[in-house]
């Protein structure tokens, strides 16, 4: 008895979902399709029946992952804050924090596969690319709403694409120094933490830029 379209779909989705783990961990090259298909629950002779190659694959766990982070990222800006709270800072206490850093299965995309994307194919690269574009829109209309009716928005996207860039490398850089120089690692956070609450996201106000 062949397995049902729905059940086709679900297992699909186990499989993105378990490579995206294994990716973020691994990177795309160090994992093989075996390791893959265990992960997901299946064997490796069912892997073609879902995906043309491995390249395939990785295109549909960019996008996947890309519309998960942009999904958190408006829910995270869209919680209440408390009386004369900021946003941005909110955001920035949140991902330059010691758990986020450690959260590298479920934590941010972007940091997560922004290393093996440039070596995958266009499709995958478009996949990022887009997703990117949506959050670097996302962060765009919060400085412009914080800066009031005369916000420029041209300033107010090149201030998006720094402060979400400056997260991320920041991020990065002490995941790969954490586990030889912790100190280092927490130093980093903390550094980029305070630049962007100086020049973004100060509380109550609207930093120096």
């Amino acid at each position: 008895m062949g397995v049902s379209k729905q059940q086709a779909e679900e297992n699909r989705k186990a499989i993105i979902a378990a490579s995206e783990k294994l990716f973020r961990e691994h990177g795309i090259d160090g994992v093989g399709l075996s390791a893959l298909m265990k992960a997901a629950g299946f064997t490796q002779g069912g892997f073609y029946n879902h995906f043309e190659s491995k390249e395939a694959l990785a295109a549909e766990v960019v996008a996947s992952a890309m519309d998960k982070a942009n999904r958190d990222l408006k829910d995270a800006i869209a919680a209440p804050v408390k009386r004369g709270g900021n946003r941005l800072k909110r955001q920035v206490d949140f991902y330059l924090s010691g758990t986020h850093c450690g959260d590298i299965e479920q934590g941010c995309a972007v940091a997560g596969l922004t290393a093996d994307v440039r070596r995958l194919g266009n499709q995958a690269q478009s996949n990022f690319a887009s997703g990117l574009e949506t959050m670097f829109d996302t962060l765009t209309a919060l400085i412009a709403e914080q800066r009031g009716e005369d916000a420029d928005e041209e300033s107010a996207r090149r201030d998006a694409m720094a402060f979400y860039s400056e997260m991320v490398g920041a991020l990065i850089l002490s995941r790969a120094v954490g586990g030889a120089d912790p100190k280092l690692g927490e130093e980093i956070l903390q550094a980029s933490r305070q630049s962007l609450l100086q020049n973004f996201a100060l509380e109550g106000g609207q930093g120096k830029r």
